[in-house]
């Protein structure tokens, strides 16, 4: 396991669990195995797997040319990052090259999956998902995992899966500040509460907003700040390529961005056309 942080450490301790052998690697010391790359491929036997759980983008790219330096024909690469598909595609490319296989999977489970499984959609030939199966097994919980198609159908089913995950959080979000907004007086987090039991829209997200408003029951502790880490652009140009309708997940992406503004531009130039065409009083 290349990246031993809060997924990858979690992933290898509950392989660990389930009966296998794990080496890992990671750029603190104090958590790796091994103090090298280089040093983690003759502790293991071949045909080796490594399982590679960093940041996507460059530091993935970077560490599989490294590992496609180091390891033999016959090996396995498994990428579990948020990989863009196409950088899986071009990966996988590179590494069959050199006769090393490639599988881009899909992971989802977040810090609870030590305990609760991983949801695994993977892609890539059938003879490398048959050779890694015992290891999907054990880090997905039944049901949870699916062997999506070729290289590339993992990662692209898990950019549709963050998609999604964007659009169920802006709705809750958005009928939360409703119910607050009313002149009612409703108790919120008591109605949340009684969502998360028995109703049409509980889900394991609601749980954990049912969580943090125990924690925190105003949320004053958070700012209303949401990054968008990649896969809702990823997911909304897709769809435009595709000629897909996704309205509910770009709008969702859209207020992210509203979000990261500490003063939204837009909402200055509303402001003072209305100002202007009908007086309007605005705020200074």
């Amino acid at each position: 396991m290349v990246g031993l942080g809060r997924m990858g450490g979690n992933m290898a301790e509950r392989l660990r669990r389930g009966g296998h052998v794990v080496v890992g690697f990671d750029r603190d010391p104090e958590l790796a195995d091994v103090k090298t790359l280089a040093e983690l491929v003759p502790q293991l036997p071949p045909p080796r797997v490594i399982w590679v759980m960093v940041p996507a983008g460059e530091p993935t790219r970077s560490t599989i040319t490294q590992l496609g330096e180091v390891l033999s024909a016959g090996d396995l690469v498994v990428d579990g990052g948020n990989s863009n598909y196409r950088d899986s595609i071009a990966r996988s490319q590179e590494l069959a090259a050199k006769g090393i296989g490639f599988v881009d999977a899909g992971v989802s489970g977040g810090v609870w999956g030590l305990d609760n499984g991983y949801g695994l959609m993977v892609g890539g030939d059938d003879a490398h998902i048959a050779l890694i199966r015992p290891v999907l097994e054990a880090l997905a919980p039944e049901g949870g995992l699916v062997h999506a198609g070729p290289v590339g159908a993992g990662h692209f089913t898990k950019m549709v899966h963050n998609g999604i995950e964007y659009g169920l959080m802006q709705a809750y979000a958005e009928g939360m500040e409703l119910l607050a907004a009313s002149e009612l007086g409703i108790d919120v987090p008591g109605a949340v509460e009684a969502w998360r039991h028995g109703t049409v829209i509980r889900s394991w997200l609601l749980d954990l907003l049912g969580r943090a408003l125990t924690e925190d029951p105003g949320l004053a502790k958070i700012k209303g700040w949401a990054d968008d880490s990649g896969e809702g652009r990823w997911t909304v140009e897709e769809a435009v390529r595709l000629a897909v309708p996704i309205p509910a997940i770009a709008a969702a992406l859209f207020a992210r961005f509203s979000s990261q503004q500490d003063e939204s531009p837009a909402m200055k130039v509303i402001a003072a056309l209305r100002q202007q065409f009908g007086g309007h009083a605005v705020h200074q």
